[in-house]
């Protein structure tokens, strides 16, 4: 028997325009590799018997896992928001880079955009993300105090920017 977990809240439908670019390229793509996916298929269930035919069954899955991200992004792109650049640029909003400076001296650079967008490896946090809830409206020099679980986090805001391009 499994745990009961509440439902998760559905999150934010803001996405920055090249976000939103990303998502409809990605349903092209999921598309065009679905139809090299049920030609394989087609060809792996002509050779017979499909009980032992591991061609067969691992395109069955591919075909499955295509199938159920096309269907969310097909539910999902008409309900997103784009936001272009917003209001006051002398403080944080949906799509800025946000330079930080930790307890440590430490520097991080984090850019606020939709969920459907996060990539740590960018530097791309979630608008629903604790940081970036705590992060907006803020200016420069601002000091944030982030608790994560038994963690305490203290963040001075060293800068704020706008980039007309995406990168």
């Amino acid at each position: 028997m499994g745990r009961w977990r509440p439902p998760q809240p559905p999150s934010s439908a803001y996405i920055t325009p090249a976000g939103f670019t990303a998502l409809e390229n990605e349903l092209k793509q999921t598309w065009k590799r679905r139809h090299e996916v049920v030609t394989a298929l087609s060809a792996a269930a002509a050779e017979g018997d499909r009980s032992e035919n591991a061609e067969y069954i691992y395109r069955k899955k591919e075909l499955g896992g295509l199938d159920r991200r096309i269907r969310y992004l097909q539910k999902r792109i008409p309900s997103l928001t784009v936001v272009g650049q917003t209001g006051d640029p002398d403080k944080i909003f949906f799509g800025a880079w946000v330079d930080l400076e930790a307890e440590d001296r430490k520097l991080v650079t984090y850019r606020i955009v939709g969920a459907d967008e996060t990539d740590a490896k960018r530097g791309f946090i979630s608008l629903d993300s604790p940081l970036s809830k705590e992060l907006l409206g803020k200016q420069v020099d601002d000091e944030i105090r982030l608790t994560l679980g038994d963690a305490h986090h203290v963040y001075r805001v060293v800068a704020i920017r706008y980039l007309p391009t995406e990168l």
